[in-house]
């Protein structure tokens, strides 16, 4: 992501367009601390910051999280485009926890805080005095949430987990591809994304219930948990047959005509979920009112059986046209398609284009980045404007200054102390 590469594609996406001015967020006054490193912690608390929380991250001195150096890396910025993906909207405060005082300073920030967000290794935290159990005697109303591979008790507590392994282990690989070669994983890191998701909504579930009991509580996302979840309905079809899932390719095992098909011009793919979608299809778009009202085609179950004579009559139409033809005709019949876009397609598509998805955001160093929005969109408590993320430690001195209220002598003892890294001891803070 180089600036060669930026100007080039300046022209493509808009500036961010702002909220209102005076509009309300939805989590105004919330603060959380965040331990998180990688996608499924830091991925949910850029939602909650996206929603207006201030969110205040905690990253080792000089390194910072690993995902920074995840690449493209912009030099200039000191990390790269994951980095900028899942960590907007945040504050970075640089402390050593292997340093007493640095742990003394993180109380500090847990004192004040309403959310506390981890996803260390099992009993990394409980290591440093910062387990469940002693933030919540620093703050009793504290909702501590806990992101983990296999959960944090029993006999699996100290594995490691990273998206590809729960893809495998949780049966998700096993459904997608084709059936002559192995399961594939999906390369987007559907996992720790949807993990995220889901602590979000546990974490606004929580707040929801302080508001209703005054009390706090400890929430725990597993993301092996949240990867069986997302096999989607396969798991209670397993349930109920005994049989596997079987891997498909690009069609469907519950519905037909789904799958990708070759126009003129390129591929598009359709989804006939019923049997209505189905004669519309045949009707309007392919011009086969015989075919809509066949016997042989009339229900799922009659179709799936004889898919492939069927992709074949497909297959000879639309190879007669391009998808421009076939997309008109579609949409005007209500059936559901969609062109075959590459990433580079899909995030400069008329679609992603009218919906804001893409923006360009100022930046300090660069001057704008690409800024990926979240989907949500509120009419009262719009998200906020957008803020790229933080370089390492960046908001350290107005961290401690404003929040803790730290004053200069105080700032100074502790760097000397090693609180904020070697390299801080050695220098002259001054807040």
């Amino acid at each position: 992501m180089g600036a060669k590469m930026l100007d080039e594609i300046e022209a493509d996406f808009p500036e961010h367009t702002p909220r209102p001015s005076h509009a309300p967020t939805a989590l105004d006054g919330i603060r959380v601390v965040d331990f998180s490193h990688f996608i499924a912690g830091p991925f949910a608390t850029m939602m909650l910051a996206d929603m207006g929380a201030e969110v205040i991250k905690i990253e080792a001195p000089g390194r910072g999280d690993d995902l920074r150096r995840y690449p493209p890396v912009d030099p200039r910025l000191k990390h790269g485009a994951p980095f900028l993906w899942t960590n907007r909207n945040k504050r970075s405060v640089a402390i050593d926890l292997k340093s007493p005082e640095g742990v003394e300073v993180a109380r500090d920030l847990i004192r004040t805080a309403d959310v506390v967000v981890e996803n260390f290794s099992t009993g990394v935290m409980d290591r440093f005095g910062l387990g469940y159990e002693n933030c919540r005697r620093i703050r009793p109303s504290i909702i501590y949430c806990s992101v983990s591979a296999y959960g944090r008790e029993g006999p699996f507590s100290d594995r490691l987990g990273f998206d590809p392994i729960a893809q495998v282990e949780s049966g998700f690989v096993s459904m997608n591809g084709y059936p002559d070669r192995e399961g594939v994983r999906a390369l987007s890191p559907v996992m720790d994304i949807s993990t995220a998701m889901m602590a979000c909504n546990a974490v606004l579930g929580a707040l929801v219930a302080r508001e209703r009991t005054g009390a706090g509580q400890a929430i725990e996302v597993s993301l092996f948990d949240n990867a069986v979840l997302m096999t989607g309905y396969a798991s209670m079809q397993q349930l109920f047959t005994g049989a596997d899932p079987q891997r498909h390719g690009n069609t469907s095992p519950d519905t037909c005509p789904s799958g990708v098909f070759q126009g003129k011009d390129g591929a598009f793919y359709i989804n006939c979920g019923n049997d209505k979608i189905f004669q519309r299809l045949m009707s309007n778009v392919i011009d086969r009112p015989d075919l809509a009202s066949s016997d042989l085609y009339a229900t799922g179950p009659d179709r799936i059986r004889r898919r492939e004579e069927l992709f074949a009559i497909l297959g000879d139409a639309f190879a007669q046209y391009p998808w421009s033809h076939w997309q008109s005709r579609m949409r005007a019949a209500g059936v559901p398609c969609g062109k075959v876009r590459t990433v580079g397609e899909a995030i400069r598509s008329p679609e992603a284009r009218e919906r804001g998805i893409v923006t360009r955001i100022p930046h300090e160093t660069l001057g704008w980045v690409p800024n990926v929005n979240l989907p949500i969109r509120f009419s009262h408590t719009p998200i906020v404007d957008p803020v790229a993320a933080p370089a390492v430690g960046q908001h350290k001195e107005l961290v401690l200054r404003d929040v803790l209220g730290y004053d200069d002598e105080h700032v100074t003892r502790l760097a000397e102390a090693g609180a904020f890294g070697a390299d801080a001891s050695s220098q002259a803070i001054k807040v």
